[in-house]
């Protein structure tokens, strides 16, 4: 069996997401922190507006988690996780609850999973289009 090699998310790609996600939430006029992991959940950048309240950090390191582990858009998961949906809580390896508000959004590089992105401080709805923005334009 051949197995291709996938290229990670860098360093230049994860700041290339915060910057992108950044400028669509300043352009609406909303602060937001913004969290991206590689593959295996470690931190690659970070970035919180000044006037985001501070537990928006933790909210977009959460998304990202959550986006990571389930390989899944945050905004799809939302009505799985509600009372009476397709699952109400997970185990999680990282020993910290999973947030299933949209806002996380996997990146993938030629169909493989290399990272994730989360934006919190918006409205789950902006902060979905926003993590959204950024990993369209990362292409």
């Amino acid at each position: 069996m051949t197995t291709t090699a996938v290229t990670p998310l860098t360093v230049q790609d994860a700041d290339a997401l915060v910057t992108t996600a950044h400028r669509a939430a300043e352009a609406a006029g909303v602060a937001v922190s913004v969290t991206v992991l590689d593959a295996g959940g470690h931190l690659l950048a970070f970035r919180r507006d000044d006037r985001a309240v501070l537990i928006s950090g933790e909210t977009s390191t959460r998304k990202a988690y959550t986006a990571l582990q389930l390989d899944a858009p945050t905004a799809d998961l939302v009505d799985a996780v509600q009372p009476g949906g397709l699952f109400h809580t997970l185990p999680t390896a990282l020993d910290r609850p999973l947030l299933f508000i949209a806002g996380g959004v996997p990146v993938h590089r030629d169909g493989r999973l290399i990272g994730a992105i989360g934006v919190g401080g918006g409205a789950p709805e902006q902060d979905h289009a926003f993590a959204t923005t950024a990993v369209e334009k990362l292409g």
